[in-house]
């Protein structure tokens, strides 16, 4: 499986560039489609038989279907149980794919954020500060199924040593600012992915699946009223002005309250004063 974001993708370094209906937006979709493309041939040349591409930006409804690799199949579309790794709870996905991902909120990266884009300021996992991609491998952990690749700017790769030092890492940018980065050319970048996936590919064994546990689960806010609004959802708490905590008994189910506290905070969010 691959898992689609498109904060991380090849070129893409300002807000406009992956928010839907933006001009940029529509000039850099065939380019992020060209990462998947580029992660789904080097599977296949690393002896895969069938992959599935789970589109995790936004709407989930990003990537061009009629330029991707005719090999694959396309998960595409909004409220999915599991969202960014959708279908990994049917147990017989063998190696899962991080493309496009990018560095957690209130850590420097390009478009670095954990869910919503700005008011979020951390989300903390047993005390350490999660990316999308440290939640997403906690999740996918418990279905038995490991990371094989990760793409993103710099820092994403250094990120990813924390939650899957064996996968193959590709920069597609280095950072600079949260806006900006050297970037590399889509030609470029899609062969350095192809490689790497190949090499991913081998990695691509189920395993035990990691034995649940209670995970605390702790997000912060930039604004005092988010954290309250977050206290919505049963088993969230507020412990300060801007912070909420909850425990779960497993990532799946920590994941599922991560998306509904999301949800609430998103539509209380003001517009001038957040």
């Amino acid at each position: 499986m691959i898992s689609a974001d498109m904060e991380g993708a090849t070129g893409v370094t300002w807000p406009a560039d992956c928010l839907p209906g933006r001009p940029e937006w529509q000039r850099l979709r065939p380019v992020f489609t060209s990462d998947v493309n580029a992660a789904i041939a080097g599977f296949f040349d690393g002896g895969a038989d069938q992959v599935i591409v789970n589109e995790a930006h936004m709407t989930m409804r990003n990537l061009l279907i009629e330029q991707l690799d005719d090999r694959a199949e396309l998960l595409t579309g909004r409220h999915k149980e599991l969202g960014m790794v959708e279908g990994v709870q049917r147990g017989d996905i063998d190696g899962i794919a991080f493309v496009g991902y990018h560095c957690a909120a209130g850590a420097e990266g390009v478009l670095a954020h954990t869910y919503l884009g700005s008011c979020i300021t951390g989300v903390f996992v047993d005390g350490v500060r999660a990316s999308e991609g440290l939640l997403n491998s906690l999740v996918v952990a418990e279905y038995g199924t490991p990371v094989v690749l990760v793409t993103g700017d710099d820092l994403t790769c250094v990120d990813a040593l924390q939650y899957a030092p064996q996968a193959p890492a590709v920069a597609v940018k280095d950072h600079v600012s949260r806006h900006a980065a050297i970037c590399r050319t889509p030609a470029r970048t899609a062969a350095d992915i192809r490689s790497a996936a190949a090499r991913g590919a081998v990695l691509a064994a189920r395993h035990e699946p990691a034995p649940p546990r209670d995970r605390v689960i702790e997000v912060e806010f930039d604004a005092e009223q988010l954290a309250g609004a977050a206290t919505f959802v049963p088993g969230v708490e507020q412990t300060g002005p801007r912070r909420v905590a909850y425990t779960a008994p497993t990532m799946y189910e920590g994941i599922r309250c991560f998306k509904a506290l999301t949800t609430l905070v998103s539509n209380a969010v003001e517009e001038w004063y957040g």
